[in-house]
């Protein structure tokens, strides 16, 4: 285990990501530009759709659908548990769901740096697992976002007087269209699933397109990113300290807990070592572009600095530096 942490430690990407985490903890004037940072996570979208989609166009519904059911499992079940979780730590309700919606989507780049970790062990895993992962960016969102409405609806309706004969106004909507179309319809989700369709749809047909670019230089992409990630995660330690060590001790035991628990639904639908780390990876990370976007709109009284900083802050590095040889030890020894 300890070789296998000390190559993860000691590769590019992670340390570059440390090196960002530096930066900012020194004050430098390291700075990525705004239009960088953002078509390097375009970037990043489209190659991992694109990868996912041409990957899935090998396979049979009957070959993924197992997979594809464990991941919606993950999707529904992380939310609920991480609302248990910060109920009992006092955390107020607004914040609880934007954690539930952060740690129930995945963090594609954590995911993409576990992909790397894989390769480097020689460690080999299911093609489609790129499909799951968008599969699993929208669901813990869409659940997250719709309790927080829900319950919403429903502590206005026991404060009327209609709600004490039993009667429901007919203005009262309990689901939130406007929601759903913005988990569905933004644009990491967008991008994700809109590449994904477009790699199943053209096949192997599409590899001398986009080879040059999504394929041959993701892994340097990936770097530049990681660098960004460094510079934001260290600009955002000290607002999660000031919530006090029961939200970094959720950051560290929350990925923990649903990395395992993913890591057990891989070997429950059937997939190797590779993909049960994988899926490990999914259900451990938290999401820092999708959720934080759907919750600005949807739940602007959620505090950013909370579940984005958790994110960024803890959970992110720690899935970095030890997570993804925790998930892939736990994999090895279950399997």
């Amino acid at each position: 285990m300890s070789e296998i942490m000390i190559q993860n430690l000691l590769s590019p990407v992670v340390l570059f990501f440390i090196l960002g985490i530096i930066a900012a903890l020194v004050k430098s004037d390291l700075i990525f530009p705004k239009g960088l940072s953002e078509g390097l996570s375009i970037y990043l979208l489209i190659a991992i759709g694109l990868k996912g989609g041409i990957e899935l166009s090998h396979y049979s519904l009957q070959d993924v659908l197992y997979p594809m059911m464990g991941t919606l499992f993950l999707g529904i079940i992380i939310p609920i548990l991480a609302l248990v979780f910060l109920k009992f730590m006092g955390l107020d309700f607004k914040n609880s769901i934007g954690l539930a919606a952060t740690y129930g989507s995945v963090s594609i780049v954590t995911y993409a740096a576990a992909i790397t970790f894989l390769e480097k062990i020689n460690t080999s895993y299911e093609p489609y697992m790129n499909a799951l992962v968008v599969l699993l960016e929208s669901p813990a969102i869409i659940v997250s976002i719709l309790l927080f409405h829900i319950m919403e609806k429903n502590k206005d309706v026991l404060q009327t007087s209609s709600a004490r004969t039993g009667i429901i106004p007919s203005s009262l909507q309990l689901i939130d269209t406007s929601v759903i179309k913005e988990s569905l319809f933004g644009k990491s989700i967008l991008l994700l699933v809109g590449s994904l369709l477009i790699g199943l749809l053209v096949g192997e047909r599409a590899i001398p397109t986009v080879k040059p670019l999504f394929f041959d230089l993701y892994h340097s992409a990936l770097i530049l990113f990681l660098l960004n990630m460094g510079i934001m995660a260290g600009q955002r330690l000290p607002e999660v300290s000031k919530h006090g060590y029961k939200l970094i001790i959720f950051g560290i035991v929350m990925p923990i807990i649903c990395g395992t628990i993913g890591v057990f639904v891989g070997e429950i639908v059937g997939l190797s070592i590779g993909g049960m780390t994988l899926m490990g990876v999914l259900a451990g990370s938290a999401s820092y572009i999708a959720a934080p976007a759907a919750l600005r709109t949807s739940i602007p009284d959620a505090n950013p600095s909370i579940y984005l900083g958790l994110a960024l802050g803890i959970t992110f590095p720690f899935n970095l530096l030890l997570g993804i040889s925790l998930y892939y030890n736990i994999a090895a020894w279950i399997h």
